[in-house]
């Protein structure tokens, strides 16, 4: 524990980067622990932004610090001078760096012993850090991870991917109205899929029609399933994992008889939260969906438990907690789950099945597999014109790739496709 209860952002990143590099865990965890969330909101900030940054780039901090060090020090003193790092390379004042560098391990039992080596190579580093950053080789995904998405994708569009992980992710709002009227309040761009984009830094809860519910918060990509169900107005549709509640909000502004449905009671309190800030309505229920009999329905969008691998961009920390364990298994019950939406789906209905996955077996191949466990099941190609024609695979769905709208922004990578019951 450190010494000194005085709130610093740069220790409790540091701490951070040790929770999820030490220990594994993801960073949502870390920032929901007691310890953070006592810190003030600036400072929760301030470190969040720290420890997120000295991840997407952690290889290139490491390029840095390593021809000023002899060996490595142990990880909390590492990961230290890696904040630094990241901060002096992003054109932070080297003065005010250092010494903050040299008081967070001072501030430690465990760190104090380090705080002349992080002086000494800080200095030095401090010269010429802008360009060695950006003199590093681009960072790269762990090879659990890397190694099946190259066998899919191939080595180029896998080095695409990783340079929209790197970039981050900027802000995208779905409107419960017209799009170009919230583009134009907000001062953001109106994707070509209805999505307000704002590439700028800013407090949400600040943004004009917040209060008001005119919009939430969702990735462009991850807002496109609900929109394939088509016009939903006066159905019965079942948002069947909804929690935190995005797709449940855009199927309730477009008219629909929503159930949402999700295991986690504490999750859905977040999603009764944005409805009743948005003013929207939904028959709110917490159970396993797996056991879910209150069929049938018009339509079943499911967003099924996966790797999240296709939001990386957003969540840095991810390729490091994790190292591929737990993946056959989310692809086991994502089969359980789809079969169960067949289930409720009424003759004829349709589901949305989707996983903001960039694995093939998180996506296309449960769709193969789900069409040869079921006889007259069948993909409906989707057809809108916002649909790239390179988003569309082999079995009829459609693949969203990180890298895809690069220019822009890029996008979460997801899958989604429309099934239909014979």
């Amino acid at each position: 524990m450190p010494r000194s209860a005085t709130p610093d952002p740069r220790r409790a990143a540091a701490d951070l980067l040790g929770q999820v590099l030490g220990e594994g865990r993801l960073m949502s965890e870390a920032l929901g622990a007691s310890g953070f969330l006592a810190l003030p909101p600036e400072a929760r900030a301030e470190a969040q932004r720290l420890a997120t940054g000295t991840l997407r780039g952690l290889s290139r901090a490491d390029y840095v610090l390593a021809p000023h060090l002899r060996k490595a020090p142990p990880l909390k003193a590492r990961n230290v001078l890696r904040i630094a790092a990241y901060e002096l390379a992003q054109g932070g004042a080297a003065h005010g760096v250092v010494n903050a560098a040299v008081a967070t391990l001072k501030a430690g039992k465990r760190t104090e012993g380090f705080a002349g080596l992080a002086n000494a190579v800080l200095r030095k580093a401090a010269e010429g850090a802008p360009e060695a950053w950006a003199a590093a080789p681009a960072p790269r995904l762990p090879d659990w991870l890397r190694e099946p998405l190259v066998e899919a994708w191939g080595k180029t569009d896998v080095a695409a991917m990783e340079r929209a992980h790197e970039a981050g992710a900027p802000l995208d709002l779905t409107p419960k109205g017209e799009a170009g009227a919230l583009a134009e309040a907000v001062g953001g761009e109106l994707l070509p899929t209805g999505s307000v984009r704002l590439s700028a830094r800013t407090q949400v809860s600040a943004l004009p029609g917040f209060d008001a519910g005119a919009w939430w918060v969702q990735d462009a990509a991850a807002a496109l399933p609900a929109k394939l169900l088509g016009d939903v107005a006066g159905l019965r549709v079942l948002d069947m994992c909804a929690a935190p509640g995005g797709k449940t909000l855009q199927l309730a502004a477009a008219g629909a008889e929503v159930v949402a449905l999700d295991a986690s009671e504490a999750r859905l309190g977040r999603l009764r939260e944005n409805l009743e800030r948005t003013g929207l309505s939904a028959e709110v229920v917490c159970g396993d969906a797996l056991a879910f009999d209150a069929g049938p329905f018009d339509a079943v969008l499911l967003d099924a438990p996966c790797s999240a691998t296709g939001t990386i961009r957003r969540h840095p920390d991810l390729p490091h907690a994790r190292a591929g364990e737990g993946i056959a298994e989310l692809i086991g019950l994502q089969a359980e789950m789809l079969n169960a939406a067949l289930r409720l789906a009424r003759p004829g209905g349709r589901v949305v099945f989707c996983t903001c996955s960039l694995i093939p077996d998180e996506g296309e191949c449960q769709v193969e597999e789900a069409l040869e466990r079921h006889p007259g099941l069948s993909v409906v190609a989707p057809e809108a014109d916002w649909i790239d024609d390179g988003w569309r695979s082999e079995e009829g769905g459609l693949r969203l790739r990180p890298d895809y709208w690069a220019e822009a922004g890029g996008m979460d990578g997801f899958y989604m496709a429309v099934l239909e019951r014979g």
